[in-house]
């Protein structure tokens, strides 16, 4: 067999793996131990990219009776089917659009007028930031803002302090929208460390950042605000919430260790060398070509893994996401090696606004690349149509969960 396509299959493999051991059924589940005995009634919410999923876990681990009604919000082509007692709404990512708005109003009516005696069960995954808005300034201007913020190269934390203070739903405010209710939160975290005031920008959880801290970011990345957001952002967020419970589940530790397990199977040496990788994209990238240029003599096959979340600084008006831009980025760093790739890809099977879920290089793209012309397409953010042309992008389509990104680099002996 072709080495090339021996290593594809093992991309495939590892891929597939990571994807089927992050998913999160069971880990929702498990989270949902704790969840007491309730006098009232049992209001679901789930909002962000693996909503469906974590949606049909909590209604099977519970019993469709014990739920009296619930709202999902999820991206487009996200949803799987009908849930049954529950509203499913698909919205914009990563910029909110009228349907966010539309279901985030129903979630608002879904939680109005709950007693002490009522809960609400909060599910909450990345990409929440979009789907799940009610905001405080005209909607171009938010678009505005965010589309600002996407493009500056800021990473995930510093842009969700920016969104909660323009929302009426975020920073903690949906918990104070559901008080007197409990509100019973999981959360499956797609951001390094695990802030449970960032993901999805904290709905229902104290905010940690300030005021001075979103100020600092808009003069840092020069955005351009009007006179209403420089009014919001001086604003305080919640900073203490007493009527809700939060559980962790699921993190890019185990999508790393599903990886790194099912790579040792497949007979390599494997190294997790981080899982906080944060970073600029194209950067990351080079580093792992340097790391398989180092091991391109290795006597035995050798894997080396890095989950986390890298960021695209946008300067070029091309299609493309942070993991394609790193294997395009390490294609010409490992041009001409046999038997040597580098891959990344998103958990949640999409990768910035694209239908790939991430992107593949070997020995051979660079050189294909220039056959074609296309090997200049970094520099323009076009990393999707360069990798297109030579069979390089990684396509999962939905996966149900959102657990970070992991890169991998493979030399196969």
């Amino acid at each position: 067999m072709d080495k090339n396509n021996s290593l594809k299959q093992d991309a495939w493999a590892v891929i597939n793996a990571a994807l089927h051991a992050a998913r999160p059924d069971s880990a929702v589940r498990e989270a949902l131990g704790d969840f007491p005995e309730v006098k009232g009634r049992v209001v679901l919410i789930a909002i962000g990219k693996a909503a469906w999923q974590m949606a049909k876990a909590a209604t099977e681990a519970l019993g469709t009776a014990r739920i009296s009604a619930g709202v999902v919000i999820t991206k487009y082509e996200h949803s799987m089917g009908d849930i049954a007692g529950l509203s499913i709404y698909e919205a914009g990512h990563p910029v909110p659009d009228d349907n966010s708005f539309a279901a985030t109003d129903e979630v608002i009516k879904a939680v109005s007028g709950l007693t002490a005696d009522d809960y609400v069960l909060f599910l909450v995954s990345g990409g929440g930031s979009a789907l799940f808005e009610k905001p405080l300034v005209p909607t171009e201007e938010l678009e505005i803002v965010t589309r600002q913020l996407l493009a500056s190269g800021a990473d995930i934390t510093r842009i969700n302090t920016i969104r909660k203070r323009l929302s009426a739903v975020k920073g903690g405010r949906f918990a104070e929208i559901c008080a007197p209710a409990s509100v019973f939160t999981v959360v499956l975290s797609d951001i390094i460390g695990d802030p449970l005031d960032m993901i999805a920008s904290g709905p229902a959880y104290p905010d940690s950042s300030t005021s001075d801290d979103a100020w600092e970011i808009i003069r840092k990345y020069n955005i351009e605000i009007s006179a209403e957001t420089e009014s919001l952002l001086s604003a305080e967020t919640p900073k203490s919430l007493k009527n809700v419970t939060t559980k962790v589940t699921g993190s890019v530790r185990g999508l790393c260790a599903a990886a790194r397990d099912k790579l040792i199977e497949l007979g390599y040496s494997t190294v997790v060398l981080t899982d906080s990788l944060n970073c600029i994209a194209r950067e990351a990238g080079s580093f792992l070509a340097a790391i398989a240029r180092f091991n391109a003599e290795s006597s035995g096959s050798v894997a080396f893994l890095a989950g986390g979340e890298t960021v695209v600084k946008v300067t070029g008006t091309g299609k493309g996401g942070r993991n394609q831009e790193i294997a395009l980025s390490a294609a010409e760093g490992i041009a001409g090696l046999t038997n040597t790739a580098v891959f990344s890809f998103g958990s949640d099977g999409t990768d910035g606004p694209t239908d790939a879920a991430g992107g593949y290089a070997d020995g051979e793209t660079w050189g294909l690349l220039i056959e074609k012309g296309m090997n200049k397409h970094l520099d323009n953010n076009d990393a999707y149509h360069a990798l297109e042309s030579v069979g390089g992008l990684i396509k999962t389509g939905p996966t149900g969960t959102n657990v970070n990104d992991l890169a991998v680099v493979l030399v196969k002996r």
